[in-house]
């Protein structure tokens, strides 16, 4: 373990360490943060300067002042396929209430499934201590595919939790299940009273919208909409614009094909629907999701960047309806698996395949 700490060494703004890069609305440096992770996928911000760090395997860093320590007090996790250890959130009044949020997957009767967690991270940033289980989806699965899954704090308070639907098509579509929805959820795991399927017989009561594949990418815009990316087959991947009680329509209709080639579902549109403001064919497999501030690039203000684990860019996404504007490239870009705007305003982002956490910043 000693080791392992060791690799994970701060490296902010050495320039034998920073990558110069043209955009199209400007050059900017790429520095490394840290790196020897193992299968990172989330980042989150400390209000101290800290930044926590999972790694899908069941781990999570604390990275601060040159170094790294490895948090205990986790919950139990699944690691299976594309299940582990997901999403972290820092809420707001975390200063208050030293609260830190996971999603991963949760051992279950009959397989697996996603979950969310809450605990209180100690003084020194090492352990998390309460540690509990506070959502879970119905009923567990078997295989390790389309868990989700991320988190956002929404501006009214509540946590929007994305959730696949573990590769059961049929299941997006189904009211008593979890599968396949965006959650909304006071911060005990309990359902608002103001959710759209509360009083709907036989409905889960935290689902806010449903008809979801797999959601990888979560975020809230300048106006405090939520939005997300999610996985489509072969072709098809989404940009949607969360609504209450909106059905997005996986598996009835989709702008990509099965993996076999067949047609998915009805087609591409059909009425009560909900349509993706932008698609992505070929996919590109998107994961992680942030709208930047315009505080180091006013170009950038309102802006959404996209990773894409396929074709290893950010995308950047602009426009009214957002559209992709530009590909961002370097061979740090490698399987990026999640992106944050920083309190500094950079672009932070966590390459898979490199192990390592960067930040892009605005020259």
């Amino acid at each position: 373990m000693r080791n392992l700490i060791a690799a994970l060494i701060i490296v902010l703004a050495l320039p034998e360490t920073a990558l110069a890069l043209d955009t199209s609305t400007g050059p900017v440096r790429i520095e490394k943060v840290a790196d020897g992770l193992r299968g990172p996928w989330a980042i989150g911000f400390l209000p101290d300067g800290g930044v926590l760090v999972t790694e899908k395997r069941g781990r999570l860093w604390h990275i601060q002042d040159g170094r790294a320590r490895r948090v205990a007090g986790l919950p139990e996790v699944a690691v299976q396929g594309q299940g582990g250890l997901l999403d972290i959130l820092v809420p707001r009044d975390f200063a208050e209430s030293r609260q830190i949020y996971l999603t991963h997957a949760k051992p279950q009767a009959g397989g697996s499934g996603t979950a969310l967690s809450v605990g209180r991270l100690s003084a020194d940033g090492t352990r998390l201590t309460g540690t509990q289980v506070i959502v879970e989806m119905t009923p567990g699965s078997t295989g390790g595919k389309h868990f989700g899954s991320r988190l956002v704090e929404g501006r009214d308070g509540k946590i929007y939790m994305s959730v696949g639907e573990r590769g059961d098509r049929p299941a997006a579509q189904d009211l008593s299940r979890h599968n396949g929805s965006i959650l909304r959820l006071n911060r005990d795991g309990t359902a608002p009273g103001d959710n759209p399927f509360v009083d709907h017989p036989g409905a889960q009561p935290e689902i806010w919208s449903y008809g979801h594949r797999n959601p990888q990418g979560l975020a809230m815009d300048a106006q405090g909409r939520i939005w997300a990316n999610e996985h489509g087959a072969r072709g098809g991947d989404e940009v949607n614009l969360i609504a209450k009680g909106a059905n997005y329509g996986w598996p009835i209709i989709a702008y990509g094909r099965h993996y076999s080639g067949s047609q998915i579902g009805e087609g591409t549109a059909k009425p009560g629907l909900e349509q993706p403001v932008m698609y992505w064919d070929p996919s590109i497999a998107p994961s992680g999701m942030a709208f930047h501030s315009g505080k180091t690039r006013q170009a950038w203000r309102d802006n959404a960047f996209v990773g894409s684990l396929k074709f290893d860019y950010i995308a950047r996404l602009a426009g009214s309806p957002l559209a992709e504007v530009e590909r961002i490239e370097s061979p740090e870009t490698r399987r990026v698996r999640d992106i944050r705007e920083g309190p500094d305003g950079a672009i932070w982002f966590l390459s898979e395949d490199r192990g390592a956490l960067y930040r892009m910043v605005p020259e």
